[in-house]
This record gives C-alpha cells, structure tokens and sequence, in this order.
C-alpha cells in the first residue's frame, strides 16, 4: 500500500475542477475567534463557529474537527455538522494509523495529508462504499498540535469534488488548524483548572500538583488583592521566590508601560467584583518581556462575599507579535497601496501623453508635427479645424483631442455631414419637435444636445448646406440653438471638432462656404499628412494591420516579406492609410503561411502620379466641377430634377446643383 505521505504530492489522473480563488483569514476573523476562547465560550461553540466561518471561504466545502482520544490512538468527531451522517457514523472513533484515510494519516504523520481524489487514493480503500454513497471526493487534512508539540486532533476539509488545493487553501487550513489547536489547548486548560478549583478543599498537596501541570501561570489572590499562591512555572519564569510577589504593585516583573494601568484595572475590579481581562508584559528570569492575558475570577462565600480571586495568565506573546506582523504588513500594504496609487497617477499622464493617440501609428516628423498640435490644443475648449485627403484619419486625429481634454470623461459624438440628405441635417444636429415635418411623430434630441459637455465632431464640415451653416455659426457664436419646428432656445456646452477634405476657401470663393463660418472653425487648424508624404510609418503601419487583421482571422503570422515593404514604400498610396488598410486586410485573408506578402498587380494598376496642375487650385477646382455637371446635363438631356435627372447621376441634390450652375455660369439650354 502507498505510503500516505505521498498523499501530499499525488496528482490523481482524473482532471481536478479548479478551485475558486481561497482567501486566507482576515484579521477581524482571527480576532473574533480568539475573543470567542478568550471569553470562555464553549469548545464546541468555538469550533462549531470555527468550521463555519472556513467553509464560508469556499462554495461547497465541508469541513470537520477530529479530536483524539486520550488513549492517543483514536479520533471522534468534535465538530462536523454537515458531513453525511452515514460518513460519519462509519467514521468515528477509526484508529490513525500511516494509511488510514486522509485524518487517520495526518494525526499518525504529523503533517499534513493532501487527497485530492478519494476513491482513486489508496489510504481509503477501507471506506470506498460509504465514501462513494456520501458522494466526497477530496479530503485535506491537518494535524492540530499543542504548542509543546502533541497532536490534539486534525482539521479537514472535505469537497464533493476532485480537487487540488492551491497555495491560498493550504495557509487557509493552516490558520484553521492553528485556532482550533488554541481552542482545544485552552479548553483542556480551562476543565484542568476547573478541576483543581474542585479538589482544592479535600487536598492542597493535590491542589499543588494539578495547578503546577496546568499550562499557564496560576495564582491566587486574598480579597484584598494580596498574593497567596503561585504555581511551579510562575516560579520558574520569573525566577523569584513567592515573597516578591506579596508587594506586585511595585515589582519589576511587570513591564513599566503596563504598571500603572495594571493597577488600575486590579483597583476597580477589588470595587466592583467584576471579573478581570487584562494584558500585559511580564519580565522572565532572562531578562526578556513576553505578552501574558490575565483572566481572573472572584470566589465568593454563601453570603456573596468575595474571598479569593483565582488567576490564570497565558502566554499570548506569538498571538501579539503576529498581530504587531499583520498590522506593520497592513500598513506597509498601505503605504505600497498609496505609493502605487501616486505612480500610477504619474504613469497614467505620461501615458496619456505619449499614447493618447489611440491608434494613431508613427513616427515620422510630419506625425510628429500633428502630434504636437493635439497635445497643445487637446487640454483648451477652442474649436478645430482638422483637415487632409481622404483615408488620412482625421477621425483619428478628433478622437485623440477629445481624449486628451478636460472633456474626455463625456460624449464623443460623430457626425458625417456627407451622410445625412441635406434636407435631413438640421434635424440630425438639432433635433426637432412633433410635427415639424412629415414622419416627425415625436420629438428627437439632436447631435448637439447629445453631446453636451462632450465634444462633437463634424466629418465632412463643407458638405453642409448654406441654411445648415447659418444655425451652426449661431451656435458658435451664442452658444446656443433651436430644435427644427421648436422655439424654445436650448444652451449647449460642447467642444466643436471639424474636418473636411475639401479645400474650404475654393468653397468660400464659389460660394458654397460661409466665410464666417470658416474663420469660426479654424481657430485651430490642423492639417493630416497623406501618406505619401510619411514613408517612414508604412513599416510600422503595415505590422500594425498585419497583427491586427492577423488576430482576428485566427492566423499566425510572424514575419513580413522585405519585398512587400519597399513595394508599399515604392507606392503612392492615392487612398491613404484607408487604402493600406484594405490591401492588408485583403493579403492577411489569401495568406497561407506564416509569411506576409502582397500581391503587385493590386498595386500597379494604381500606381498613377498625379498630375502636376499648372493653374490656381481654386480655378482648377472650378474647373473641373464645371466639366462634371455639363457631361451631366449632357446626358440627361438638360434634365436636373428627377431619378434620371443631372443631380441623381451627380449624387448630390438638386438645390446644390442649382447653385453650382448659377456659380459656374453654366446654360442649361445650350446643353441637350
């Protein structure tokens, strides 16, 4: 048969469920469990609370206290209230023995004995049935030892479960193990001098005898509070003859801090003939303060009289220096609390400094540049002006800015102007009552009332009608707004972000761009790179769109083709970092192996330098607008309006086409 102390280290084959996180006892616990022996509440009471205040640490445990017989050789149940009671019944009274279960093992051992799975372990072969009829599956058992070294009993934990215990669980039956050895040493203590109390008429020599066994200082005290009777390991420790201690008031076994006090507490409980609990520090013969609990108890005559006062002083000495331990360790864990608290504080704005850009991803001297104008711009309330090609990132580059502003605990709303039928936009940033048009069937908060106190970001800005641009200059200027069919005026306090690829003073120019509205929004420009003009990042973009796209395709990917870099190094990019962004969501995708790579062929078709322009931007852009709208007209015979009309083939509404044909100068009869 296995020898039981391989118990400890068995690992069962049948997969162990894995326990929930153990705590180990708090302090308050510890204490209340010592208040309670300290009391004098029964042992059983004591353990009874004991058990139940372990088996609340873990949903499921179970736990019972065996106490060993005086014989030394076999164990009764002390406590075990909610073991099956076929378990128990079988398991009364077994004699310990080194492969006797997990208990038996663990009071023959002298340590602790670890079963993870019952019906597999060989130590409990003798009680397999009624193991498996109560259904238990793991038993942790401990020894409870006296603090000269004997085995009172042993605590154990039983689950319905195979499990392992982890390192929490086992200082947790530790410290359970330990309390309970505390309860057991003080109640044999406490019937010990019970029974001396008993004999001390019939027999002062046996009297002597039983109160020098008994683990503790005793001594006896006259009604007036002078000292009559001392035992042996009084004697021993102090290491004086009983005469010094007639005159206790004025001794020097008594730590002087705890002197004065002492006294006091002595002089009223002579006044009121309560009984005592104190604590304090006596001198041994050696020279060295030890804590002792004093716990003394009148003895009155038939009339009520107090006689004699019996004492009883235990060493508590390990219990006050592991209460000194646990409070310097809650306040070391205090002052590393805070200190963690304050660098994290600092890490966290040096994050927020560095890495405030979400994913925003570079570091070339133009992002740089970008990166700057957000970090000084980020902390104020003035309006920003974001602007750059499309696919750059400009709601990147809004997104950081509110994040780094006082701001960045509120709404960030997005708005895309381009999106919304102009005839729609008002509504969409304002709101609108009941009734304010057709299909408003009840009132709708808009964008701005939204983001209030948060900040909101306008894509697209020179896409919004001129009737649209008018109620967004009143709000920046007043700071304030009416729902569409309302006329309640609604204050608003939101930060204003936007951003246009659109080259807005070619649109002031045209007409189609209020200037005021433009010298509103560009308190703070900034302008996006494209990515032409940042080579340097494409690396960098390009392992953080691998990873990314990786990751989420379940694939392994772990290098990048040095050819794949110089060709996206080589290439123009008209479509920015949303281009990039395709072309490697795309190569991740028909990848399969561990190597990145990317076709040519999707790039070399638009691998077009644009053209050089030799006329002003804003002619150019006229220009070109022009030619539109008349191969427009041209194929719709002149027709603006209607599904086949001009404005549906140009995708945009035939008010604004309207004002680019008065704008342009363009006759619509000359076109059929």
């Amino acid at each position: 048969m296995a020898d039981a102390k391989t118990a400890t280290n068995r690992q069962d084959q049948a997969s162990p469920t894995l326990p929930a996180p153990a705590q180990t006892l708090s302090s308050e616990a510890v204490l209340d469990a010592l208040k309670m022996i300290l009391l004098g509440a029964s042992l059983n009471e004591v353990l009874r609370s004991l058990t139940r205040l372990i088996e609340s640490h873990s949903k499921g445990m179970l736990c019972s206290i065996f106490l060993l017989d005086e014989d030394g050789l076999h164990l009764r149940y002390g406590v075990a209230a909610n073991l099956p009671e076929a378990y128990r019944a079988a398991t009364d009274g077994v004699c310990i023995g080194p492969n006797v279960g997990s208990c038996g093992a663990a009071a023959y051992l002298r340590q602790p004995v670890f079963v993870s799975d019952i019906v597999s372990h060989p130590n409990w072969a003798n009680f397999r049935a009624v193991v498996l009829q109560s259904g238990l599956r793991a038993a942790w058992s401990t020894p409870i030892m006296s603090h000269d070294g004997k085995v009172l009993g042993t605590f154990c934990m039983y689950y319905r479960e195979v499990r392992h215990p982890s390192p929490g669980e086992i200082q947790l039956i530790d410290y359970a193990s330990r309390i309970a050895g505390i309860a057991v040493e003080r109640d044999r203590s406490q019937s010990a001098l019970t029974q001396a109390f008993e004999k001390i008429k019939t027999n002062e020599q046996s009297l002597r005898l039983i109160v020098d066994s008994i683990p503790g200082f005793v001594s006896t005290m006259s009604a007036a509070g002078e000292v009559e009777l001392v035992n042996r390991q009084v004697l021993e420790y102090f290491g004086k003859p009983i005469e010094e201690f007639k005159n206790w008031t004025t001794t020097d076994a008594v730590h002087p801090d705890d002197l004065p006090r002492m006294i006091d507490a002595w002089r009223r409980a002579f006044e009121t003939g309560q009984p005592l609990d104190f604590e304090n520090r006596g001198r041994g013969a050696d020279g060295v303060f030890r804590w002792f609990h004093l716990r003394s108890r009148p003895q009155r005559d038939a009339e009520g009289r107090i006689v004699r006062w019996y004492t009883l002083a235990t060493d508590i000495d390990e219990r006050k220096r592991a209460e000194d331990k646990l409070e310097k360790a809650f306040e070391e864990i205090k002052r590393l609390k805070d200190r963690l608290h304050n660098e994290n504080v600092v890490l966290r704005e040096q994050i927020d400094q560095v890495f405030m850009f979400e994913e925003i991803v570079g570091s070339s001297p133009a992002l740089k540049t970008v990166l700057s104008s957000i970090v000084k711009v980020a902390p104020t309330d003035s309006t920003v002006l974001i602007t750059g090609e499309t696919g750059t990132g400009k709601e990147l580059i809004a997104r950081a800015i509110h994040k780094g502003s006082q701001r960045a605990g509120q709404a960030f709303i997005s708005v895309n102007c381009a999106a919304i039928p102009p005839s729609l936009i008002a509504s969409e940033l304002f709101g609108h009552e009941k009734g304010a048009f057709t299909g408003a069937l009840q009132r709708r908060q808009g964008r701005f009332e939204l983001a209030h106190s948060g900040t909101i970001f306008l894509d697209e800005i020179g896409e919004l009608p001129a009737e649209t641009q008018i109620a967004l200059l009143r709000v920046l200027q007043e700071r304030q707004f009416e729902r569409v069919g309302g006329t309640r005026v609604i204050p608003t306090d939101v930060r204003i972000i936007t951003a246009t690829n659109r080259d807005l003073s070619a649109a002031i120019a045209a007409g189609a761009f209020r200037a005021d509205l433009f010298y509103r929004l560009n308190v703070f420009p900034i302008h996006v790179p494209p990515l032409r003009n940042r080579k340097e990042d494409i690396p960098m973009l390009v392992e953080y769109f691998v990873k990314r796209y990786a990751e989420k395709a379940g694939k392994q990917i772990s290098k990048i083709d040095k050819n794949t870099l110089k060709l996206c190094q080589s290439y123009h990019w008209p479509g920015n970092i949303r281009e990039l962004q395709n072309i490697v969501e795309r190569s991740v995708i028909l990848c399969t192996g561990d190597a990145f790579w990317i076709d040519e062929a999707w790039l070399s078709n638009q691998n077009v330098p644009r053209p050089e322009s030799s006329a002003p931007l804003t002619q150019s852009v006229q220009n070109y607008e022009k030619e539109l709208i008349e191969v427009a007209l041209a194929e719709s015979n002149g027709k603006v309006a209607g599904p086949n009309g001009a404005a549906a083939k140009l995708g945009i509404p035939r008010s604004t086409l309207d004002l680019k044909i008065k704008q342009l100068n363009i006759k619509k009869q000359t076109i059929r």
